[in-house]
């Protein structure tokens, strides 16, 4: 019988069984806070889309800790969060096997991208969703609502039990992800003592913008949802951390020695094997928010009126987005929000932002933050300048500067000869205009004669010219 020399604990989690790929690609809310009727009636989640990460300096006010008032550098991620558009709305009834729809109410009208999510192939197919649907506010009285929608809501308040809208993510917004489809999902209706308080505050947020300023604030404390970032298939090493084997082993050393006896004549589901790592549903508790930054408004000349990223401390005109912009997402013009630490899954990922489901406990929980200074330098390389303007002051004007200038004041000169040549053509028009040429002499008076030129002067009378001459015969 064999046996081990030492113990120690197994490698790889099992709770996290099967590790396979997900079949999703936005994270998905399986359970929602529980519901509160003392509060105001408000929803409970949002969907972002991570842009990449940076880093903050920021000073510590947690009494009885060793960096009590002290200044500290902590990494932080950037999720871009455009206003997401309410569209529809569900009713539940609770039942012993758990929640059940009863029936649910859309808008008037959906955007081309909340279509497109219901068709596998949007510019093969006939375009119809949602058509009938629409027909019944075409068909409604003037002022009122539609006979089919007031009585869908009437049943939903009479039988319901927990009320969730149905609202999607806006990606036209974001260009550099180059979707088209977009991520729908239901958010849950919290609050309110009464279910006809939820639907009514559902009701009016159709075909609204809802902002991420109204459902989350600074310091709070918010869960994240998404899938995790792909690796393909792996060996048991990369997988499980299990110890590779001595030196000399026979056929590998990246392999697990013993997968199990010889009865049962089968391998254990708990055995280490190689297989599919990353790209895994997973949740992560308890991400506080730093910061929620509001999207930026341009002039007309295409410069920004606004900066996101200028703190209390750092007065430096400059947004979040860093030099040359996020690595393979770009530039965050949208609302932001800013959450501690890591996040889950690569850039462009779709992430679902939830209220806490277990409420936090701890110093850092109720502690307030205040950030210093926000990086922005470029994450290209080393960095060195956190803004463009910082970056000119110290090398100078480069010859693309020089050349700009130098066109710049080449137009300037051709527009200013355009314009004297405009008046030196109105002046004599103007003139003549009141009452003739002034500067022509009258006939008659001195100078009025030309002087110079080829055959200025009068030839005397009689006289014959050269080529009379030659031509007449002698």
């Amino acid at each position: 019988m064999s046996h081990r020399k030492f113990e120690a604990p197994r490698h790889g989690s099992l709770r996290f069984l099967p590790r396979k790929r997900c079949r999703r690609h936005r994270g998905r809310i399986r359970s929602f806070p529980q519901d509160n009727p003392k509060k105001e009636p408000h929803l409970t989640a949002f969907i972002g889309y991570k842009a990449g990460m940076t880093h903050v300096l920021r000073q510590v006010k947690r009494p009885g800790s060793k960096v009590h008032e002290k200044d500290i550098v902590e990494g932080v991620t950037i999720i871009e969060t455009p206003p997401m558009m309410v569209v529809g709305m569900v009713g539940y009834v609770k039942t012993p096997s758990g929640l059940r729809s009863i029936t649910s109410v859309w808008a008037s009208h959906l955007d081309d991208s909340v279509r497109r999510r219901f068709y596998k192939n949007w510019t093969r197919s006939k375009k119809k969703a949602f058509t009938k649907w629409q027909q019944n506010w075409a068909n409604a009285k003037d002022g009122k609502e539609p006979y089919e929608v007031e009585r869908r809501l009437g049943f939903i308040k009479k039988y319901s039990d927990v009320i969730r809208v149905i609202a999607h993510s806006q990606v036209k917004k974001l260009k550099n992800l180059g979707l088209k489809k977009a991520h729908i999902m239901e958010i849950q209706v919290n609050g309110g003592s009464t279910i006809d308080q939820k639907v009514d505050f559902a009701y009016k947020l159709f075909e609204k913008p809802i902002d991420i300023k109204s459902i989350f604030h600074a310091n709070e404390v918010i869960d994240t949802i998404g899938i995790t970032k792909g690796h393909g298939f792996k060996g048991v090493v990369s997988r499980f951390g299990v110890a590779k084997l001595p030196r000399k082993t026979h056929r590998g050393r990246r392999k697990v020695a013993c997968i199990g006896p010889w009865h049962p004549p089968r391998v254990s589901y708990t055995v280490a094997r190689a297989g599919q790592k990353g790209y895994h549903h997973r949740t992560e508790l308890h991400k506080k928010i730093y910061r929620i930054g509001d999207a930026i408004k341009y002039g007309e000349d295409g410069k920004p009126l606004a900066f996101n990223a200028s703190t209390e401390f750092d007065l430096t005109e400059k947004n979040i987005t860093p030099m040359g912009g996020f690595v393979r997402y770009g530039i965050v013009k949208q609302d932001y929000i800013m959450i501690k630490g890591t996040c889950i899954g690569p850039r462009k990922r779709p992430i679902t932002l939830r209220k806490p489901i277990i409420q936090p406990s701890g110093s850092g929980v109720s502690e307030e933050v205040d950030v210093k200074f926000i990086d922005t330098s470029s994450q290209y390389g080393n960095g060195r300048f956190q803004t463009s303007d910082e970056k000119k002051k110290y090398f100078g004007p480069t010859k693309k500067d020089r050349l700009k200038e130098q066109a710049k004041k080449t137009q300037e000169r051709k527009q200013k000869k355009g314009q004297e040549d405009q008046a030196e053509v109105k002046a004599p028009k103007a003139q003549k205009a009141k009452g003739g040429d002034k500067t022509k002499p009258k006939p008659g008076e001195k100078g009025s004669q030309k002087k110079g030129g080829k055959g200025s002067q009068k030839k005397a009378p009689g006289k014959k010219t050269k080529t009379q001459a030659k031509t007449e015969p002698k």
